[in-house]
């Protein structure tokens, strides 16, 4: 009898690998039941990482999303699943281990059936208390090897951690092939050393379209065994997304599985809808390079889920050091040139912190090290002269394990700055935190929610959900969106365009200015426009890059007032920018006098945002 092998339908990385936001409530509710009537699909995955803070920094409840959106598809026997970070929940940084218990009860009372848990670091200490976290609220636990390319990633590698996730209780394995360049060979060779481990063992595998080898790498795994393989569907399909349904089930219909078959009706009424979302507004945020696959991808080995985030952080960064090249009176860099700056450097940092997976978190780190030094390069200064905290933490082992040494440049660099290396486990360096944001709720006024789900969100999330509740977050998005639309709507050479347009949030206008080509618009109108402090006497502290400012990263700090004295060293506040937190330090001692800007507000490179005297 013909081995059946089943289809998940990745929904949520199907535009997380786009672009920036994923799809409102209302629109997954309405494109569900023709995903369900397309017949061919046994998981979807509905949410995860990325999916809750996108959702939050446009102003829509997360919770609210899951629930709805997760409903049809139980309705219909359709499994859902997530993706899970594992000692970071859904977050880019480490969560108190009280937060990571509640993140299961809750997700599976909000209707998510397994989770898919994976560590950048294939560190067990942090996948295996997730394992046991999630068997606890009834989810099933699916523990994920994240394949990459090196010396130090082998199948023997591979197959030895699969044991290791068996043996604590995980239902399933996921071969997370989240840049899709496991090489299609080994990757079958991993199914077959797992099945002969625990030959019942539920494996499904995940990868992305981009550097080529995926479609081989289907058919391999299938034959080694594998049970499930994720795809994606048009217009999302291909590029830095996933193989198409359409494609993946001929394929393994002609290679001679049992396979279900697809409603062409229905898969073209849901491809219509994802069109109408995109033109709608996601489609302002994807790159029009996303939707091409590109070998060069192969040897940076950057994820498919980061390149959607990527591509559209990329022109920011670009305007801002080509501004720094015209200052200079330097010829500008075009996006492709900047793209294989980048990707080298990538190749060459990769190795000197010791391989970590290129998967959320350490794939935006090792990227945000490589451009930074890229960026800095570029100005004349040193390699490795800008290195977040985050980055730092990695390096020194408060992650989690790295896979291989770190460079001894980057040792010394750690003993001159005092920074000592850590071996021990990653969760003692988070503790319990719930109880700080119940209070915080209370003071606020704000409700728990169902089964405690606000409470998770504020605890998993704090920056991007208090902005969503003071209404910032949406204001901001809405802003954004019709900068985004009156850009790629402006007028030809010569013509007059509007000036301004006002958005709505929550009953509220806001006027937004418009400029065109190398124009710099008037403040906007409302919230949209930043309250800046009275200046104080004293030098200006300049933004070291453009992103957003925050006074603290978290609720241990306590933010920088004016009048305080401060250090040398002192950390005066952050640039939040490509999903890491840069310190903006003091050079010298003094006191700060002013702060020009407020927390959460957007800066520019070299825009003043303190004064010390």
């Amino acid at each position: 009898m013909a081995k059946e092998v089943k289809f998940s339908l990745v929904f949520r990385d199907m535009w997380q690998s786009a672009g920036k936001y994923q799809p409102r409530v209302d629109q997954l509710v309405k494109v569900a039941p023709a995903i369900i009537k397309m017949g061919c699909f046994d998981r979807v995955e509905t949410n995860g990482g990325g999916f809750e803070q996108v959702n939050l920094l446009y102003g829509e409840n997360p919770n609210k999303s899951v629930r709805e959106w997760t409903k049809p598809f139980h309705e219909a026997g359709i499994q859902t699943h997530m993706l899970d970070r594992a000692l970071n929940g859904l977050r880019m940084s480490p969560c108190p281990k009280d937060v990571r218990k509640l993140f299961y009860v809750v997700k599976k009372k909000q209707g998510t059936d397994i989770t898919r848990i994976f560590c950048g670091l294939n560190d067990p200490r942090n996948v295996i208390p997730s394992i046991q976290y999630a068997k606890e609220a009834g989810m099933i636990a699916q523990a994920s090897l994240c394949i990459t390319y090196s010396p130090i990633h082998t199948v023997e590698y591979y197959v030895n951690l699969a044991k290791t996730f068996i043996e604590a209780g995980a239902d399933e394995i996921c071969l997370k092939d989240m840049a899709g360049i496991g090489r299609p060979v080994s990757l079958g060779k991993i199914v077959e050393g797992i099945k002969a481990i625990k030959k019942d063992i539920v494996i499904q595998y995940h990868s992305h379209a981009g550097p080529g080898f995926n479609m081989a790498s289907i058919l391999e795994v299938a034959e080694a065994g594998c049970d499930y393989i994720d795809t994606g569907m048009s217009p999302l399909s291909w590029g830095t997304g996933h193989a198409d349904i359409i494609t993946v089930q001929e394929m393994l219909k002609d290679a001679g599985f049992k396979v279900k078959d697809i409603n062409m009706a229905a898969y073209m009424e849901v491809r219509t809808m994802i069109q109408e979302m995109c033109d709608d507004f996601l489609g302002y945020y994807i790159p029009e390079l996303n939707h091409l696959n590109n070998s060069l991808l192969v040897k940076p080995g950057l994820p498919g889920g980061m390149m959607g985030s990527l591509m559209t952080d990329l022109e920011d960064n670009l305007k801002s050091l080509n501004k720094w090249k015209v200052k200079n009176n330097q010829p500008e860099l075009t996006t492709d040139e900047l793209l294989v700056k980048l990707f080298d450097e990538v190749a060459y940092v990769w190795p000197k912190v010791g391989y970590p997976c290129l998967v959320t978190p350490f794939s935006q780190y090792v990227k945000n090290l490589a451009l930074m030094n890229v960026m800095q390069m570029e100005k004349g200064k040193a390699r490795w002269s800008m290195i977040a905290d985050n980055i730092w933490d990695m390096i020194l082992g408060k992650s989690g394990q790295l896979p291989g040494p770190v460079a001894d440049e980057l040792v010394q660099m750690a003993k001159e700055q005092g920074r000592e290396f850590e071996t021990q486990d990653p969760q003692s360096y988070y503790p319990d935190k719930l109880d700080e944001f119940k209070k915080e709720m209370q003071e606020n006024g704000w409700e728990l929610g169902q089964d405690d789900e606000e409470l998770f969100e504020l605890s998993m999330h704090p920056e991007q959900y208090r902005a969503y509740k003071s209404g910032k977050a949406k204001a901001d998005f809405e802003a954004d969106l019709a900068k985004r639309k009156a850009a790629k709507n402006a007028p030809a050479a010569g013509a007059e365009g509007p000036k301004s347009v006002t958005v709505q949030v929550n009953g509220v206008n806001y006027k937004v200015e418009i400029a065109y080509g190398d124009a710099v618009p008037a403040a906007a109108a409302g919230a949209a426009a930043p309250a800046a402090a009275p200046a104080g006497e004293g030098e200006d502290i300049l933004a070291p890059l453009e992103g957003k400012f925050y006074l603290t990263k978290d609720n241990s700090e306590t933010p920088k007032k004016v009048g305080d004295a401060v250090q040398a060293g002192d950390t005066l506040g952050y640039i939040e920018a490509m999903k890491t937190f840069n310190a903006i330090r003091a050079d010298k001692a003094g006191t700060i006098t002013a702060i020009l800007v407020n927390s959460g507000d957007s800066v520019e490179e070299d825009d003043p945002i303190m004064k010390m005297a």
